[in-house]
């Protein structure tokens, strides 16, 4: 194995919910493992400035305002990646929303505005990319503890996202024949702007740390290797896989 696997070097990336949190911080990932970047998202005014911040770095990037829920402004998104940057060889399916609430409060509208955003949009996404892909490529989808497991007033996040595992799994199997490969990340539980309610509970926060083995919840760039790794040439043979990075909270279930 040689370092230059790792490199992302020459590839162009296309990062869903990227303005901000755990998308942001992915897009400076794979710029720092040599890509181009292409963030795209909702708010074209974090946007510009999340773009300002990573070039400023010495990296390729440019921005592209999408509604994932909107399939014509996906491929409005997607043209104008490749108008730009020529080619599209990684997605990272990262646009999420969530909002907490007990089953029996929710409304179609809520479960629509979730699951339209977390699932249809991740494969509406993969299909703009990998139409694209005309050389392979890989797509990393951001799944979460709820696609294993049930967690209360979330049961619209956890469908979507259990959805995103089956996802996952049918488009590495169909797409292995056009060498695009399609993996999952599984974050654990992370403090960003989606989850920042939980943490401000205290009581909430002692009884998720006594559930993780490594003792603390997972910092933004915990996730960077994992998502350096299954987009570069050292996980040319891995597809269909959730790699999650969790501090061990599965394992100890």
């Amino acid at each position: 194995m040689r370092a230059a696997h790792f490199s992302l070097s020459g590839k162009i990336a296309v990062v869903t919910g990227a303005s901000r949190g755990i998308g942001r911080s992915l897009a400076s990932a794979l710029v720092q493992a040599g890509a181009g970047v292409a963030l795209l998202g909702r708010d074209g005014q974090a946007l510009e400035e999340a773009s300002a911040a990573l070039a400023a770095h010495d990296g390729r990037v440019m921005y592209a305002v999408v509604d994932v829920g909107d399939a014509s402004s996906i491929e409005a998104a997607f043209d104008a990646v490749m108008q730009s940057m020529s080619r599209i060889d990684i997605l990272i399916n990262n646009a999420g929303v969530e909002q907490p609430c007990p089953s029996l409060d929710v409304t179609p509208d809520l479960w629509d505005r979730i699951v339209d955003t977390n699932l249809r949009g991740a494969f509406f996404c993969a299909q703009a990319a990998a139409r694209r892909m005309t050389d392979g490529g890989s797509i990393l989808n951001l799944c979460s503890l709820t696609t294993e497991v049930g967690i209360p007033g979330a049961a619209a996040y956890g469908a979507s996202k259990s959805g995103l595992a089956g996802l996952t799994r049918a488009l590495a199997t169909e797409w292995a024949a056009l060498g695009i490969r399609v993996n999952g990340i599984g974050p654990g539980y992370f403090r960003t702007a989606l989850t920042e309610p939980f943490y401000q509970d205290e009581h909430w926060q002692r009884s998720m740390l006594q559930k993780i083995p490594l003792r603390r919840f997972g910092r933004l760039d915990d996730l960077a290797g994992a998502a350096v790794f299954l987009s570069s040439d050292s996980a040319a043979y891995i597809t269909g896989q959730i790699l999650y990075v969790d501090g061990g909270c599965l394992a100890a279930l």
